[in-house]
């Protein structure tokens, strides 16, 4: 497996995937105003890093990373954070490793732009998300945690990152 920048002639797979994966959750009305959001990589490429998990030619997974809060899609204020956005993994390929690869290579891109922690936010009906960000060392936050709009609630995580 390759973790590696998503480039924009993939721009509509990775958009296509990361519905597909958000959809196929238990519990979770996939509002059509977000599916909108996941949908558009091109406008969270602009100002982030996209990344995407390539197995054998094939895109098996995404994440966006933010790497500080200037950025139109960073849900954080924190000038020493990173953040992690709309971690993705092909319903094929679930339990394969590929979100914790996602993940720390989320990590490192933090640690190397010299940000002091790394900042994100779940949903309850994300759990194997939610057990695999403890995993990591991520830590439940919940002075971070936020209604970016009715009815949705968003659970904070972080992780502080040594020197």
């Amino acid at each position: 497996m390759l973790i590696r920048d998503a480039v924009e002639s993939e721009f509509d797979e990775i958009g296509e995937l990361t519905v597909r994966a958000y959809a196929n959750l238990p519990n979770l009305e996939l509002r059509d105003d977000y599916r909108g959001v996941l949908m558009n990589v091109a406008r969270r490429a602009q100002s982030n890093r996209v990344l995407v998990a390539e197995d054998e030619g094939v895109l098996v997974g995404t994440v966006t990373f933010v790497s500080d809060p200037t950025s139109e899609e960073a849900e954080f204020d924190d000038p020493d954070a990173a953040g992690i956005r709309m971690l993705a993994v092909d319903v094929a390929y679930q339990g394969r490793g590929i979100g914790r690869a996602l993940t720390e290579a989320c990590v490192m891109a933090a640690r190397t732009a010299g940000r002091q922690r790394v900042i994100l936010f779940t949903l309850d009906a994300m759990v194997v998300a939610q057990s695999l960000y403890r995993s990591l060392g991520f830590v439940r936050d919940t002075r971070r945690d936020w209604e970016p709009v009715p009815d949705v609630s968003l659970i904070g995580y972080a992780i502080e990152l040594a020197d």
